[in-house]
C-alpha cells in the first residue's frame, strides 16, 4: 500500500473503533504515527461527524423501534452499532442491517424481546423503498386459465418479504405506522403472546406492511421462491384448508402485490423453509 493508502486506513480503523477501547488505542497510536500532532483534533471531529450520520441514518431506517425505545436510547445504540458494524459502503442508505441482530443480543434490552423482530420488518420496509420499479402485466393473468398451472408462479411486488414471529410484529408496525390498531390493543396481545405474520411490499412508490394469516405467509413463501402456483396452494391449505386463492388474489392484484404471472422455477422440496421465521 502506498503512503497516503496507509493513512487512510488508520484513519479508518480509528474512527470505527469503540472510543476507550484496546483496540481504539492501538489504531490512535498508529493514527499519531502518520499525522501527529494534528491527528485528535481532526479524529475527534471525524468521530463525532460519525456517530451524527449514525444516529440519523438508524433513526429514518428503523423509526417504528425509535419510537418504541425513544430518540434518547436510540442515539447511543446507533453509535454502537456505527462500531461494532461499521459501513463498507459510502451510501449510508444501506446501514443498518445489522440491527436485528445487535437487538437479539443486547442484554439491556431483553424486557422487549419482539424489538428484533420489528426491526427485521423494518429493515424489510427501508430496502423496498430502493427496489426497482414494477408495472402490473394484466394480460398475464390469462395464463392461469389457458396453461398448465404447475409451469406458472405468480410475480411479487419488488421487495416483497414475508415474516413470521411468535410475537404481534405485524400489530406493532402498523399500530406505529398507521395508527391501526390500537395501542391498548397491541398491549393486549403482547401480553398474551399472540403470534403473528406480516408481509412487505411496494405498492407504488410506497413500501407497505400488513398482518397477513399463517396460511398467507406459506403461500407468499412459496411464491417467493419460484414455486409453482398448485404446490404453493397445497402449502397454503395444509395449514387452512378454507385459505381462499380467488378472495387473495382479488385483493393482492389491487394492492399491487401481486404484478403478473410467470414462468416457474423447480418444484419446492417439502423442507424448503417459505417465511423468514424469528430464530
Amino acid at each position: 500500500m502506498n503512503t497516503l493508502a496507509l493513512q487512510q486506513q488508520a484513519l479508518l480503523d480509528a474512527l470505527f473503533q469503540r472510543p476507550g477501547g484496546e483496540g481504539a488505542a492501538r489504531a490512535r497510536q498508529t493514527l499519531d504515527a502518520w499525522l501527529a500532532p494534528h491527528a485528535g483534533r481532526g479524529l475527534a471531529a471525524y468521530q463525532a461527524n460519525g456517530h451524527a450520520l449514525a444516529e440519523r441514518s438508524l433513526m429514518a431506517a428503523y423509526p417504528v423501534i425509535t419510537q418504541l425505545i425513544g430518540q434518547e436510547n436510540m442515539a447511543p445504540l446507533a453509535r454502537a452499532l456505527w462500531h461494532r458494524h461499521p459501513p463498507v459502503r459510502g451510501d449510508l442508505a444501506h446501514w443498518g442491517e445489522a440491527l436485528p441482530l445487535f437487538l437479539q443480543h443486547e442484554e439491556q434490552l431483553a424486557h422487549l424481546p419482539w424489538l428484533a423482530d420489528v426491526a427485521r420488518i423494518e429493515w424489510a420496509l427501508h430496502q423496498a423503498g430502493g427496489a426497482p420499479d414494477a408495472q402490473t402485466d394484466a394480460g398475464s393473468f390469462a395464463r392461469l386459465a389457458d396453461e398448465d398451472p404447475q409451469g406458472l408462479t405468480l410475480a411479487l411486488a419488488p421487495g416483497t418479504a414475508v415474516f413470521t414471529s411468535t410475537w404481534p410484529v405485524a400489530s406493532l408496525v402498523t399500530a406505529h405506522r398507521e395508527g391501526q390498531p390500537r395501542l391498548d390493543e397491541v398491549a393486549r396481545r403482547l401480553r398474551d403472546g399472540v403470534g403473528e405474520s406480516a408481509v412487505v411490499w411496494r405498492q407504488g412508490m410506497r413500501p407497505c406492511a400488513a398482518g397477513c394469516t399463517a396460511a398467507a405467509a406459506i403461500w407468499l413463501g412459496a411464491l417467493l421462491q419460484g414455486g409453482p402456483v398448485p404446490d404453493a396452494l397445497n402449502r397454503a391449505t395444509a395449514c387452512d384448508d378454507a385459505f381462499d386463492l380467488s378472495a387473495w388474489l382479488a385483493q393482492a392484484v389491487q394492492q399491487g402485490l401481486v404484478v403478473g404471472v410467470v414462468d416457474a422455477r423447480a418444484p419446492l422440496p417439502s423442507h424448503t423453509p417459505t417465511t423468514e421465521e424469528a430464530p
